[in-house]
């Protein structure tokens, strides 16, 4: 029997009362799913909680919902198989034939974990695959997200985008790119005597030199302060006032789009020194420092309802956490003195740090992780901490293996303690130059060199997608980007530091 193509039917009790549907579930929780001569059997409530066309299908009223056995005709086995994979929680590597039926499941099943799945596995191996195939059977949410992928590594892939239609050409050709972004350490001001260097900087890789994209507010730091990016917009959190550890007691954050600074509630546990990150809608502020105590508390700022709340502890406590992002899953890198590296993995549903491997390296501190593809890169001090060398070795999360990178990365050329991933290529930056290295196998090759950001004291380094607008290079007298710069001094909650036109 073929089921008709239920779409998003209205939702009703099938069959029977209440109490004899629950009976039903308890005895016979499973169904069965025939497809191309194979048959699957799967969590019926699974099916129903992650995929809107069982949902429907279910909830329907048709006899189909008591039916121990379905049959599709709109989906392949394989493509079914994968997402079966996927809702029960594994994380499938797909070939260029799983990809395509993959996305055609997703399309026509709606299962959106499956959606979230390929937007974690894009790259430019298969970016364009996808994006063809995500825009043919309408995951519109895929398709954006592979676009964007593309126009980030577009000088990369410019021969192969032409095999593409001229209107996905022309969409992925309308996006803005993502830009390295930067901003240096720097405490509260004031505005009789304002600091004009406080501001947040960003690379012009045309003219190869770093221009100003907007001041901080008077009373942000970024002394000792978590910072990250988070939808678009940046945000800062537990900043210092001075030497005498006074932790900032508000949050900050700047709209790209709009060009404004607003403030948001700080964590509960006052912080500095912590490690910020942004992940599916929310903030988590790991450790840090309060009154010169080392903590492992970690809570989390949910942006649509502006509240912190708890999550697990550190395994123990640290502060200036190494954390990075792969393949939507988030990592941290802690070290014991001084022979050990560890890495956990955060598992946001279970709410718990799981150990993940542990890397021995004599004098193996790990001073920053970032991740590409299946890949996370620990960053370490060269031996007898030689801090103008940096050592490198990558772990890769579908083998479970470590490497050791070959030679030594001089640290000097580029600040690798701040490396940003965009694409194939690893941002870094420092007072000298700032560096593009490309991502090769076993090793990273030096792509482009272009002017360093000539400033002392620590940098925090991120991506941002910046609106088409005139920006005046770094140094200049107004530093204002030809912009009328207003600051707010008491700046409030409903307050903002507006940039206008």
């Amino acid at each position: 029997m073929k089921i008709p193509d239920s779409g998003l039917m209205e939702s009703s009790s099938c069959a029977g009362s209440e109490e004899d549907g629950a009976a039903k579930v308890l005895e016979n929780p499973a169904v069965r799913v025939r497809i191309e001569g194979d048959v699957f059997t799967a969590d019926k409530v699974l099916l129903e909680s992650n995929c809107e066309y069982f949902r429907a299908l279910f909830q329907s009223g048709m006899k189909e919902c008591q039916q121990e056995e379905i049959h599709l005709q709109v989906v392949s086995a394989r493509g079914f198989l994968v997402a079966l994979q996927v809702i029960r929680g594994e994380r499938p590597i797909l070939s260029d034939d799983e990809i395509v039926k993959a996305i055609e499941c997703a399309a026509f099943l709606q299962v959106q974990p499956l959606v979230r799945h390929l937007m974690n596995l894009v790259n430019s191996d298969n970016c364009l695959l996808m994006y063809h195939t995500a825009a043919t059977y309408g995951v519109l949410e895929l398709s954006r997200s592979t676009a964007l992928f593309i126009r980030d590594m577009y000088q990369d892939l410019k021969e192969e985008v032409r095999c593409l239609p001229k209107e996905l050409i022309d969409y992925v050709e309308s996006l803005v790119p993502s830009t390295y972004v930067m901003v240096g350490t720097h405490s509260p001001s004031n505005q009789q005597l304002q600091n004009f260097m406080r501001t947040v900087c960003y690379l012009d890789e045309d003219e190869k030199d770093w221009k100003v994209l907007t001041h901080l507010p008077l009373d942000a730091s970024t002394t000792m302060a978590g910072v990250t990016v988070l939808n678009g917009k940046l945000y800062i959190v537990g900043g210092l006032y001075d030497l005498s550890n006074r932790v900032v007691d508000s949050g900050f954050c700047y709209d790209v789009a709009s060009s404004t600074w607003s403030t948001f509630p700080s964590p509960q546990q006052l912080r500095y020194n912590c490690t910020l990150l942004g992940h599916e809608g929310s903030l988590y502020a790991l450790g840090g420092e309060f009154e010169r105590t080392t903590i492992s508390s970690v809570e989390k700022y949910d942006v649509s309802t502006d509240r912190w709340s708890f999550a697990a502890h550190l395994p123990r406590p640290a502060s200036s956490v190494p954390c990075t992002k792969s393949m939507g899953r988030i990592f941290i890198c802690l070290w014991k003195p001084k022979d050990a590296t560890e890495i956990y993995e955060y598992l946001p549903i279970k709410n718990e740090w799981v150990l993940l491997t542990t890397l021995i390296r004599h004098q193996s501190y790990g001073h920053c992780m970032v991740a590409h593809r299946d890949n996370l890169y620990v960053m370490r001090n060269g031996p007898c901490d030689d801090f103008l060398r940096c050592m490198m070795d990558c772990y890769n999360l579908t083998t479970g293996q470590w490497t050791a990178m070959p030679g030594q990365y001089e640290n000097s050329k580029g600040a690798l303690f701040t490396a940003v991933v965009r694409g194939d290529s690893v941002f870094t930056v420092n007072r000298r130059a700032t560096v593009e290295y490309s991502i090769e196998g076993d090793k990273w090759r030096t792509k482009k060199e272009m002017t360093g950001f000539p400033r002392i004291g620590s940098m925090w380094t991120f991506l941002l997608r910046l609106p088409k607008k005139s920006k005046e290079p770094l140094g200049k007298p107004e530093l204002s980007n030809g912009q009328n710069f207003k600051v707010l001094s008491d700046l409030r909650p409903s307050s903002s530091a507006e940039c206008n036109d």
